[in-house]
């Protein structure tokens, strides 16, 4: 049975109770379906650790106990989920302050202050009405539930939290990338490709390794990842005796000199 801790692969649909909507699924025919498909992201079952922090709590709480191949439709409260709504959480700011940032508000429009994101309600001459709210916040969600795959293999589980967490790109091979457990050490040689990732800052690929990093010293019986990157000097181009002569038939007659 599936205990917290245990690296495993998840299929799973989730939809807002009150209106069927679906906001999140690993099913590419059920994306198509509902309209919501993305075409940068990959369908396939989620990489996770039960009780690491990837999914809501009531979530890995409903996948502890199930078994391999098993299946469960679930449904979260709001206070087990996003929170109920909070009149607190909607603020007036003023539209200074969205000049100061070249920012220019309209309804609808989404906005990140700090580490806080909301969406813009209204704006009424200098005052802007925010409101911070998760998105599902007051929301009952339901989630249809399916375990794949109990992840047993250690440099397995190593590369489920590099899939789950390191920027993915079309020609990134995760079979390309090397993972080694020399006693308590992991270390990982990515992908070559996974180098030259122009979508994602520097700062954003460090933040992923971190992430990949405290996963693995968590569940697993390691105290360090090393992530090692190599570059090769391409082999030298072999010029033949051929090529550094001149073809007579490239060779003007003294005709078309003339």
């Amino acid at each position: 049975m599936i205990e917290n801790g245990d690296f495993v692969r998840v299929d799973l649909t989730g939809r807002i109770k009150e209106t069927g909507e679906i906001f999140e699924t690993t099913h590419e025919d059920v994306a198509n379906e509902a309209g919501v498909y993305d075409e940068n992201k990959a369908y396939v079952p989620m990489p996770v650790v039960i009780g690491g922090g990837h999914f809501l709590d009531a979530i890995d709480q409903a996948l502890v106990g199930m078994k391999d191949g098993e299946s469960k439709h679930v449904e979260i409260q709001p206070k087990d989920g996003f929170g109920e709504r909070s009149s607190q959480a909607i603020k007036m700011i003023p539209l200074k302050e969205f000049k100061k940032a070249n920012i220019n508000p309209v309804p609808g429009m989404p906005i990140t202050i700090g580490y806080n994101e909301g969406k813009i309600l209204t704006v009424d001459g200098g005052r802007i009405k925010v409101d911070f709210n998760h998105t599902f916040a007051g929301k009952t969600l339901e989630y249809d539930l399916h375990i794949v795959e109990v992840i047993d293999d250690d440099k397995e589980k190593v590369k489920s939290m590099i899939e789950l967490h390191y920027p993915q790109q079309p020609k990134f091979d995760l079979e390309k990338t090397e993972v080694n457990i020399d006693g308590k050490t992991v270390i990982i040689k990515l992908d070559k490709v996974a180098n030259y990732n122009n979508n994602q800052t520097q700062f954003a690929i460090t933040q992923a390794k971190m992430r990949i990093s405290k996963d693995i010293w968590v569940n697993m019986d390691i105290e360090k990842v090393e992530f090692v990157e190599s570059f090769e000097k391409p082999p030298e181009e072999v010029v033949s005796e051929d090529d550094n002569e001149t073809s007579t038939s490239e060779i003007p007659s003294s005709e078309e000199v003339e």
